[in-house]
């Protein structure tokens, strides 16, 4: 059914603010160069009016941290339709943009600048040119769409293929607008989808995922494996795109984590679902306590606790066995991911699942 989204004044008397709308779409466009983060705190802009050549031209070009693209387009005045089929025609020719065609792209979108530098910039790591368009994502950007293209859209979701909406509503109160906004699948779904799309496409073949559960525990600035290893949790944060991932997790899965560059740690069971360091406690010698008046990063887990976006989340772990960092296991051909959470479906995930399970011997022990 059609996604609807109002604004009520607080008041003994609560007032819906009246609905309005933008000057133009371009406005909201330039809205959304200015800060991307009315769509995700984590993509940043790489492009505006990409020429197709001959298909026409996509509004907004983002990349999100796994150097994955995400192609935003604005309903503008097409039919709901027409603008889901133009989204996929854009797809197949996103679909083939080299690492080459990407940095010309940002270039002149940025009036010349550096993408390889704005990528470790933005997001602190470096830009490798196999990392590069793996995958991506359709967004498209409506004030409404009508139910059949609505029900278009879950059904390509729901058969994998990474593409989302988002509403957006304008409201009038005197002479200021109010912009609110609401997706109607949820990003983490999407991001998902995308996640294993790039899982694919590097390993090549797949098969039918086996229930093992990859992690990445990444960040050394924002988290310590030590305490997670000491106080049972993995957990993600700083951005949506990093921690919306945790949500697949259920209690009864079976978690391999590995450390970024570093190797895998520890293999344990998950005791409950996601949750929000606002409320997420951790036994200590003196009782129960939240994590974030505990841990090393807590001060920081707190500035964020009321964001959603930014907040850090967590996930209570049985560990089976770890190891320090020192002690990581890796080898050449290992599975990895940069997502925090994967289900890869690929032969090299049940190879190294199959080695790993030489080192941690526990892995099957009953949680």
């Amino acid at each position: 059914m059609p996604v609807h989204h109002a604004i009520w004044r607080v008041g003994e008397n609560p007032q819906p603010l009246t609905i309005s709308k933008l000057s133009s779409e371009k406005l909201l466009q330039k809205m959304i160069i200015q800060d991307p983060a009315i769509l995700s705190d984590q993509w940043m802009i790489i492009g505006e009016e990409v020429n197709t050549f001959d298909s026409g031209r996509i509004d907004l070009l983002a990349i999100a941290p796994d150097a994955s693209l995400i192609l935003i387009e604005l309903k503008r005045d097409r039919t709901p339709r027409e603008v889901v089929a133009q989204a996929l025609d854009y797809a197949s020719w996103v679909d083939d943009l080299t690492a080459d065609r990407l940095s010309q792209i940002y270039e002149k979108f940025s009036r010349g600048g550096n993408l390889a530098d704005a990528f470790k910039q933005r997001f602190n790591a470096e830009l490798e040119d196999e990392s590069i368009n793996q995958t991506h994502q359709i967004i498209i950007v409506a004030a409404e769409l009508d139910s059949s293209t609505e029900r278009i859209v879950a059904y390509l979701s729901k058969h994998k293929l990474p593409i989302n909406v988002l509403f957006f509503r304008v409201f009038q109160h005197g002479e200021e607008q109010f912009l609110s906004r609401t997706w109607l699948i949820d990003p983490s779904e999407t991001q998902t989808n995308a996640a294993q799309a790039t899982v694919d496409a590097i390993t090549g073949a797949k098969e039918p995922w086996f229930g093992e559960f990859y992690v990445s525990f990444g960040d050394p600035k924002s988290r310590v494996w030590e305490e997670a290893r000491r106080y049972g949790f993995i957990s993600a944060g700083g951005g949506s795109w990093y921690s919306q991932t945790l949500k697949q997790l259920q209690p009864g899965n079976r978690v391999w984590v590995k450390i970024p560059a570093t190797g895998y740690v520890g293999v344990g069971i998950v005791q409950s679902a996601v949750e929000p360091a606002s409320s997420f406690t951790i036994k200590t010698e003196d009782g129960e306590k939240l994590a974030m008046d505990v841990l090393k990063f807590g001060d920081g887990y707190r500035d964020n606790a009321d964001d959603p976006d930014k907040s850090e989340y967590f996930v209570p772990v049985k560990w089976l066995e770890t190891r320090s960092e020192q002690e990581a296991v890796n080898e050449v051909g290992f599975f990895g991911n940069q997502n925090t959470v994967c289900k890869p479906t690929a032969p090299k995930w049940r190879h190294t699942v199959e080695k790993l399970k030489t080192y941690f011997k526990n892995w099957d022990i009953q949680a």
